[in-house]
């Protein structure tokens, strides 16, 4: 199995990525607050660059690589922001990138990643398709691989939200993080174990897309089969090490229904005057169905990524 990050590794990844990428800001709203009776911190990725917090771990991936990998150029298969935090930082540091998409992906999205610099391979919308195609072009040219959640050096760079987070914001009682493939939530566990053990995680994950939610229950991975959410981002599932770093160190995944990540994201587009994505509001959304849970708590969210068709709003 790949190695969990540890607090040096954690250390380095900030130290490393610092001046790439931007330390964004943390949001209220006062009228949020008394709606739903918490006190709540929005860190918002979404004005990451690249729009995403996917940024961070790509810079950090890229930034452990030796000259020789970087000269060689790296591969990913993603079909969101993944795809464009590596593109970019690829151009960063002055190294090829190929990102192999389903031809499927949103066009906004396709056309993203090739706007920072990348060469787009399409296969179809399988994962199946998807490994095959990266694998078949690895061996070909020796690129390296970038997984989007299945690194330790995506993990480490990741956790560095929510370590900014917690320590621009005292006395937080939770940080509620989505759950996907597990990179960010895990990387939040990190930070909150290493330097902010009082800080409880909470994952964030849609009932049509509950694998992970059931890999910690029954304590097996389950693969994501047809999942059916708004929220593109979460749709995958859980790698060996995401989920060992999950089920060690998160207090709990709950599952949200998708009206309630529509409402959220609406909310926030009111409140905060901000555009996020569905991944992102449903951290909100937990909050939306679980008032009682979080009723006078100090609870941070982190606002994944901003990256939304402005033609397909869901409100």
């Amino acid at each position: 199995m790949k190695p969990i990050p540890t607090k040096d590794d954690l250390l380095n990844a900030r130290q490393r990525i610092e001046k790439y990428i931007h330390k964004t800001p943390v949001m209220t709203s006062h009228s949020i607050n008394e709606l739903l009776q918490c006190n709540l911190f929005f860190k918002c990725e979404n004005l990451q660059r690249a729009g995403a917090f996917k940024m961070r771990g790509a810079t950090n991936a890229l930034l452990s690589l030796s000259n020789e990998e970087l000269k060689k150029g790296v591969i990913t298969h993603s079909s969101g922001n993944h795809a464009a935090a590596l593109s970019l930082a690829a151009k960063t540091f002055n190294t090829k990138a190929t990102v192999v998409m389903p031809k499927t992906a949103p066009e906004f999205k396709k056309q993203a990643v090739v706007n920072f610099g990348a060469e787009v391979i399409f296969c179809e919308p399988t994962v199946e398709s998807r490994v095959n195609t990266t694998n078949s072009l690895i061996e070909k040219y020796n690129y390296t691989l970038i997984h989007s959640y299945d690194n330790p050096n995506i993990i480490a760079g990741q956790s560095t939200a929510a370590w900014e987070l917690f320590e621009e914001i005292q006395n937080l009682d939770y940080i509620i993080s989505p759950v996907g493939g597990g990179g960010v939530s895990s990387g939040t566990c990190l930070a909150c174990k290493y330097f902010n053990p009082k800080v409880k995680v909470i994952g964030a994950e849609p009932k049509g897309a509950d694998d992970a939610f059931r890999s910690l229950r029954d304590k097996k991975i389950y693969p994501s089969i047809n999942p059916k959410s708004i929220a593109d981002g979460l749709l995958t599932q859980l790698s060996e090490l995401t989920y060992n770093i999950l089920s060690d160190n998160i207090q709990e995944i709950i599952t949200v229904e998708e009206e309630n990540i529509i409402n959220a994201m609406r909310l926030i587009y009111e409140r905060l005057k901000i555009i996020v994505e569905p991944s992102s509001a449903i951290t909100l959304a937990v909050i939306l169905e679980k008032q009682v849970q979080f009723k006078d708590k100090n609870v941070g969210l982190i606002i994944t990524g901003g990256n939304v068709d402005l033609n397909k709003l869901p409100f």
